[in-house]
């Protein structure tokens, strides 16, 4: 085991690995990353399997037995995926066994064109539910406004939940109280509240993307102090976590905890460093605390693995200056909740072009099987 990789696991980070593909399945690279780099959790997105897709022969005996069999691109899209995900499930079930369920997950996203609907978000999660059919799924479900009453159905149907896009404290909140509004209705419904689970994954590196570059077109005044970039990802993530500590605590949540309700796990998403002059740790090392996730690119996975260096508690210590530089950033012109607003918009047209792509090169790739 990595020494480093085993500090973060040690400091009570939950390691989960942002990529999944049938090459990682069949060559037995997650297995090894499962057995030597403290991976105990997968996270797939429609990015993830474009690129799965678009780069990988091993879909093709597949896409041809589909094509053969008639399956139009909606078909095979949502029959590839599920595999994929049953079968990382399947190489996960003895960590989520052997963690009570807590790890061991693996998340698949629901249809990304959803992500305003509430209806048709709660319908194929019950569906993909149902297709992978393991208790180790996760499915995921967009932090958005209509996305809310999708996760507290969701939840009440007994489904374990990845909500995803989560940006801003005010959504993070909203998010939360969609969970437990969610467990309280799966205990009314009769379901075991000790077998649903659910983690929030508020996104990071975007959130300094998205205020540097705000930060840079400033010409004059505070926003041009170079020490304000590069901190609000991790400010805001840390504020989300005191969020997170004080919701889930009084008389609502013990009376759910009585019944056996899990907490809620942040996760960090975006880990990757996306800026080549920032430290490409800095998503992982500065938000280690118990009780919360870090999904990794492989990369960032290696570069924490090479030099990463895990010091404790980087959280608690730190809400104040969390706060402060917050504050530091509406003195320099920084909209809070317009950077918010743009970042759940981008991130949901991300995943739309992604699923669209993925839709494309599959529907091209049955009409060369057919042909």
């Amino acid at each position: 085991m990595n020494d480093r990789l085993k500090a973060l696991a040690d400091a009570g980070v939950s390691i989960w690995l942002d990529d999944l593909s049938r090459e990682r399945l069949e060559t037995g690279n997650l297995a090894d990353l499962v057995k030597n780099s403290h991976v105990v959790g997968v996270t797939s997105n429609p990015a993830i399997f474009q690129a799965a897709l678009a780069d990988g022969e091993r879909y093709d005996p597949q896409v041809r037995e589909l094509a053969a069999a008639g399956a139009d691109v909606d078909k095979a899209t949502q029959v590839i995926t599920t595999d994929d995900v049953r079968d990382a499930c399947d190489v996960m079930r003895p960590t989520f066994d052997a963690t009570d369920g807590v790890d061991g997950r693996v998340s698949i996203e629901v249809s990304p064109g959803f992500a305003h609907d509430t209806e048709e978000t709660v319908k194929e999660a019950a569906e993909l539910w149902r297709i992978v059919d393991r208790p180790n799924l996760l499915i995921k479900i967009p932090g958005t406004k209509e996305g809310w009453p999708a996760i507290t159905e969701t939840i009440a149907a007994g489904i374990s939940v990845n909500v995803t896009l989560i940006f801003g404290l005010e959504q993070y909140r909203n998010v939360m109280e969609a969970y437990v509004a969610g467990l309280e209705k799966a205990a009314d419904n009769g379901h075991e509240l000790a077998d649903i689970h659910s983690v929030a994954s508020f996104f990071v590196s975007r959130v300094d993307t998205e205020i540097d570059k705000r930060l840079e077109a400033t010409t004059e005044g505070p926003g041009t102090d170079p020490d304000l970039r590069g901190k609000a990802g991790v400010a805001n993530a840390r504020l989300a976590f005191q969020m997170f500590e004080d919701f889930f605590r009084g008389e609502r949540w013990e009376a759910l905890e009585a019944k056996g309700a899990r907490k809620q796990r942040p996760l960090w998403a975006s880990t990757g460093v996306k800026n080549p002059d920032y430290d490409d740790t800095m998503y992982v090392v500065d938000l280690v605390v118990e009780d919360t996730v870090n999904t990794m690119p492989e990369k960032t996975l290696e570069a924490v693995a090479d030099h990463g260096e895990v010091r404790g508690d980087r959280i608690r210590p730190f809400y104040d200056d969390a706060a402060a530089h917050m504050k530091a950033l509406a003195a320099a012109g920084i909209d809070y909740d317009d950077v918010i607003e743009v970042l759940i918009k981008e991130g949901v047209d991300k995943f739309v072009v992604a699923w669209d792509e993925l839709q494309t090169t599959l529907g091209k790739s049955l009409e060369a099987a057919r042909a």
